[in-house]
């Protein structure tokens, strides 16, 4: 079936659910579908747009009881293993403060920001014109709030592969090699920006590499794919490709940051978080994951007027 369309088994493997399920939506008319000769099909875009407006109406339902939970906040966007050390360093340090954290990739982290479903965006969207991280997306994707933007940290960010990288991955170009297995990121992750940029730059068509439809949703997914040998060759931090004993091939280095909205930024959580994040003790837990420069970190690269 063409790539814009999809037949029952298709939609089963993209939703990662057994076929069974898809006829359960369908039967309580949960997933957008029609019938054509006697059989289900699923416009890819529709069922794209169905899972963006299903996580989102998650996020609210988890927003609303976080928010039980007093000294809570909800983070959504990106992910990096500096984020469970920070999150585990501040839980420590004061027992009675929360963050509730989903990884849904940095696009999705600025949309839930803006539609008030999160209190904090975990971002690292490159704007390819400008050369600039987040601050570019902005006006289009947080168009409702006033914005403040706190860079965390920079990490390096590059292909990892299987140790002493037998396919001979050194570039984009590499990807569409015969026989190179690719392990994706998610649509709207920041990474997922990044490699189509490079693959649009270079005139390279997705359609090309082997296994871009195969997604998952975290560096860690991507690196123990490698490890599994589900895939040669994926794109993730350094830091993970050191916690796996992976080959590494840097690409860029980029800036990870946190959206949020101004009134948010003077609540109790965001300064322990700020406080944890510039302390001695915390950058002595990341110092062995190597690879993370911490110059800005904590401070306000942006704010909204």
């Amino acid at each position: 079936m063409s790539g814009d369309m999809m037949n029952t088994k298709e939609v089963a493997r993209y939703l990662g659910i057994h076929e069974k399920q898809v006829y359960a939506l369908i039967r309580e008319e949960k997933i957008p579908a029609t019938r054509v000769t006697g059989k289900w099909i699923f416009p890819k875009k529709l069922i794209d747009e169905w899972i963006e407006t299903s996580a989102m109406k998650g996020f609210k339902e988890a927003h609303q009881k976080s928010r039980k939970v007093a000294g809570a906040l909800l983070a959504a966007g990106s992910n990096d293993p500096v984020l469970d050390i920070l999150q585990t360093s501040m839980r420590g340090l004061y027992p009675d403060l929360y963050i509730f954290s989903a990884n849904i990739g940095s696009l999705n982290g600025l949309k839930a920001l803006n539609g008030g479903f999160t209190d904090i965006a975990w971002s690292h969207l490159l704007d390819p014109e400008s050369g600039v991280y987040n601050i570019p997306y902005l006006s289009t994707c947080l168009p409702d709030i006033k914005a403040v933007v706190v860079n965390l940290f920079y990490r390096e960010l590059g292909f990892v592969m299987a140790p002493d990288n037998p396919r001979h991955v050194c570039g984009f170009e590499d990807l569409v090699k015969e026989g190179v297995k690719f392990i994706n990121r998610q649509k709207g992750s920041g990474t997922r920006v990044l490699l189509d940029y490079h693959l649009g730059q270079l005139g390279l068509s997705p359609d090309d590499i082997n296994g871009y439809d195969k997604e998952v949703y975290t560096h860690l997914q991507v690196g123990l794919s490698i490890l599994s040998a589900e895939a040669d060759v994926g794109i993730a931090t350094a830091a993970v490709s050191k916690l796996l004993g992976l080959s590494f091939v840097p690409i860029t280095r980029e800036s990870f940051d946190m959206v949020l909205d101004q009134k948010t930024f003077f609540e109790k959580g965001i300064q322990v978080l700020i406080d944890v994040l510039t302390s001695n003790e915390f950058r002595r837990n990341v110092q062995k994951l190597g690879n993370y420069d911490f110059r800005d970190s904590g401070r306000i690269i942006h704010s909204e007027h």
